[in-house]
């Protein structure tokens, strides 16, 4: 027989993590204390109410914002001693992000918004127009390199966006509200892209949504309420 599997590492762990804003009468505790570890290639969704802070733990998770106390580590290295430009590397470099208002830039082309996050990388230009054509590929819109954001539709400009997210190759897509501005066809569709991108290719996803649908596309749920987790649960939400 051989030996038993060892439990796989957190890609990503809250340590006691949280975040307080103001000071005095002011002061609010948007995260306390909050332990959470995800694993490579999982689909987590993170709902809860508005302010229960849900928002501000995605936006430590994606090196957007770090804790006022507490340890936020990526693969176990601890991300809070990063300063500058080798925090906005690491960002850039792991992640992908997808945001509920699109984030398009207006007067620019579909192929240039997908190639945006490979100039920070310094990748040449020849190469980010191949690999944001291929991303654009990639969720169902070839042939509409050329397109402004207003020549495209609501769902259209969310792949446009997902494919931004995915040029960099990253290890993990965090989206906020997804399918917040999108019928529910339209909504269906993102989605079955966004479980397709976990499953295929093995991409970690952390989305925050409101959205009991949307939330039941996810392996894991995680509830926050009052800067806490009031639940964690796996299976169907």
């Amino acid at each position: 027989m051989g030996s038993p599997a060892l439990p796989e590492s957190p890609l990503l762990e809250l340590r006691k993590v949280s975040r307080v804003f103001g000071e005095g009468p002011a002061l609010v505790k948007a995260l306390e204390e909050v332990d959470l570890s995800v694993a490579p290639s999982e689909f987590v969704a993170i709902t809860g109410a508005s302010g229960s802070g849900k928002s501000t733990a995605v936006s430590i998770l994606g090196c957007l914002d770090v804790p006022t106390s507490g340890e936020y580590l990526i693969e176990g290295h601890p991300v809070q001693t990063l300063h500058g430009d080798v925090l906005a590397a690491l960002r850039n470099a792991k992640f992908g992000f997808i945001f509920q208002s699109y984030n398009l830039l207006p007067r620019t082309s579909a192929l240039d918004n997908v190639a945006l996050p490979l100039i920070y990388a310094g990748v040449d230009l020849a190469e980010r127009q191949a690999r944001a054509a291929s991303a654009l590929e990639a969720v169902g819109l070839a042939g509409r390199e050329d397109a402004r954001p207003n020549q495209l539709s609501g769902g259209q400009q969310q792949r446009v966006a997902i494919a931004r997210a995915l040029v960099n190759e990253p290890e993990v897509i965090l989206a906020d509200e997804p399918t917040g501005n999108l019928d529910s066809k339209t909504s269906d569709e993102i989605m079955q892209l966004i479980s397709s991108l976990n499953e295929r290719r093995g991409i970690t996803v952390i989305m925050v949504t409101h959205d009991p649908k949307c939330a039941a596309w996810a392996k894991r749920r995680v509830v926050f309420r009052d800067g806490h987790i009031a639940s964690d649960t796996k299976g169907a939400a």
